[in-house]
């Protein structure tokens, strides 16, 4: 049976019920894992010409040589299972969270009277985890504050009821400074210390309202019963809880147990962002990379990166705040559009910003060419580009009331300026001020010429100017028979739209964008030379209508002359004595009687 005869059997077969597919190659290599609310119509969503005009898609459906699938009982459970399956076979094209580091944990020992400490190596012990925290530092912060708060033992000794009722132990230093109840020889019952550690578990996942409540209480307790030495203690506790809670308040405190997720991107890799938010304070926080496998969406890296990133900190948030409608089955998405839970989404943004960065420079540092190939690649998603745009050309045109018109080409290669190709053109077949008829002129001359003299052409041409000059630039290119051959853009400066031949609608590019800031680089810098080649003829054009026009001056007299006298306005006012210092007395008078009749 032929390949497709065999997957279009399959798509037949498929049913319309939830459930996880897998895509296998011919040599039976798990490529892609999928979750979908109703099989048969996902699976066959792959092989559809919309589908197909991806290239990334159309290299994975070229490779699939069956497809395997298991049902399950609801979209929430396909979604567990499909998690699961990632986990375990890492498929080829499935999106995967690039993170080879090891994460510190806060620990709570499964043990008599458990100590509380780090730890990166989970035991599957039964023990309590808390974490991941993205830095050691930040899990110090909170362990600390659980210590300061109650303190607990750090010693790894056995204390198990037979071994304290012994007395097999002594009280150490940390007894007698005061970090420790001293468990170990009796001096605090298993039920104390377990009162310490389930605030402590308060603490770890966040909660510091039901802390300070328990504090509140127990201070009116020790008040009342004229303890006042204790509650005193309870009290410097409490200020450290409420100091604790307000350094890290970053909303409102009525916003709780939600989940933040965003994403930025460039052409490669996606970088999402987690908050974990507790009574309005951030109580886990990390961005990590996800390599697109396809050339997902963000909203589809979103869709495959929040289970995992859930599933990784241990979070059952009910409520997902997020900047994209994506569907998470078992989780409320909210976007919010205003108020502290938007501004919520936005500090997310901005560490996932500033993460990509950092990143970007790192791998700039160790690869200098990772910079350029990321900005063009960038550049040619952006921009609609079939390859890389290594050759890009910009024209401009000046001119000042239809005089002296010049025009300009500026050459970038591999996004930098190549000042050796930069091209100044005089305008010869246009009369007066017409813009659209003088960049017609010169990008048919452009290009003729490179033709002609079988050099390489541009990936991208840029034209400086609307709609307009760029209709008139794709004119030329039509009669030299280059369109299709050469991409052609026009950006319009006002409010710098990009305008694609035969389309009337303007693409805005993101004003962050680096290939914003690429095409703005080539018009200003096309701009700046066509400006100086209009200022040169207008100066070279003075020049000659004020000492040119003078019977007996060349170019050899005129230079003398504006050498020694510095400029026309000195020769103008020489008078015939100075003049005959550098010219004979029949080119003097001749000056004379010029600027006299002028």
């Amino acid at each position: 049976m032929k390949k497709t005869d065999h997957i279009q059997s399959i798509l037949e077969r498929l049913p319309l019920k939830p459930g996880v597919y897998q895509h296998y190659d011919a040599d039976g290599r798990l490529l892609y894992v999928g979750k979908a609310k109703e099989l048969r119509k996902r699976v066959a969503s792959y092989f559809t010409k919309q589908a197909l005009d991806h290239g990334k898609t159309r290299l994975l459906v070229s490779k699939i040589a069956d497809i395997k699938w298991l049902v399950t009982p609801t979209e929430a459970d396909a979604l567990l299972l499909e998690n699961s399956l990632i986990k375990e076979h890492k498929p080829l094209y499935n999106i995967q969270l690039k993170d080879d580091k090891t994460y510190p944990y806060i620990v709570i020992k499964k043990e008599p009277f458990p100590r509380v400490f780090a730890t990166r190596k989970l035991i599957r012990d039964g023990s309590e985890y808390f974490g991941p925290y993205p830095s050691a530092r930040a899990m110090h912060v909170v362990l600390e504050l659980c210590r300061k708060l109650y303190p607990i033992r750090t010693c790894s000794l056995a204390l198990t009821p037979t071994n304290v009722h012994e007395g097999k132990f002594r009280e150490c230093l940390e007894y007698h400074i005061g970090n420790c109840h001293a468990p170990c020889v009796g001096r605090q019952s298993e039920e104390s210390y377990g009162e310490a550690v389930a605030a402590i578990r308060h603490i770890l996942r966040g909660d510091l309202r039901s802390v300070e409540r328990l504090l509140r209480e127990r201070i009116e307790e020790e008040a009342a019963a004229f303890r006042f030495e204790e509650a005193a203690g309870l009290k410097k506790r409490l200020d450290l809880v409420q100091k604790f809670q307000a350094k890290n308040t970053v909303v409102h405190p009525s916003i709780h147990d939600v989940n933040v997720f965003t994403v930025v991107s460039d052409v490669r890799t996606s970088y999402v962002n987690f908050l974990k938010i507790n009574n309005g304070s951030i109580v886990q926080g990390q961005t990590v990379e996800v390599r697109k496998r396809l050339g997902e969406t963000d909203a589809e890296v979103l869709e495959a990166a929040i289970p995992l990133l859930r599933d990784r900190f241990n979070s059952d948030s009910p409520a997902v705040l997020t900047h994209h409608a994506v569907d998470v089955p078992g989780v409320e998405i909210v976007v919010p559009q205003r108020g502290d839970k938007k501004r919520l989404i936005e500090l997310s943004e901005r560490n996932a910003t500033y993460f990509m960065r950092d990143r970007q420079k790192q791998l700039e540092q160790v690869d200098p060419e990772a910079a350029t190939s990321r900005l063009l690649e960038t550049a040619a998603a952006d921009l609609r580009l079939q390859e890389l745009p290594r050759h890009i050309e910009c024209f401009d045109n000046s001119n000042i009331q239809g005089t002296n018109p010049a025009s300009a080409c500026v050459v970038f290669k591999d996004g930098k300026p190549s000042k050796a190709d930069y091209r100044k053109f005089n305008i010869k077949t246009v009369v007066g001020p017409d813009d659209f008829a003088s960049m017609r002129e010169v990008v048919y001359r452009r290009y003729h010429r490179l033709r002609e003299a079988g050099e390489p052409l541009p990936q991208l041409i840029i034209i400086d100017g609307g709609k307009g000059q760029l209709s008139h630039a794709v004119e030329a290119l039509e009669e030299l028979g280059l369109m299709g051959t050469v991409a052609i853009i026009g950006i319009a400066k006002r409010l710098e739209e990009i305008f694609f031949p035969g389309d009337s609608i303007p693409l805005y590019i993101d004003k962050r964008s680096t290939t914003l800031k690429l095409i703005q680089h080539l018009r200003n810098e096309a701009h700046r030379f066509s400006l100086s080649h209009h200022r040169d003829r207008r100066s070279k054009d003075a020049l000659r209508s004020a000492l040119d026009e003078v019977p007996g001056v060349g170019p050899t007299t005129r230079q003398k002359l504006l050498t020694h006298f510095g400029s026309v306005e000195g020769v103008r006012g020489a008078s015939e004595s100075a003049l005959l210092d550098v010219v004979n007395l029949k080119v003097a008078r001749a000056i004379l009687g010029h600027f006299k009749a002028d």
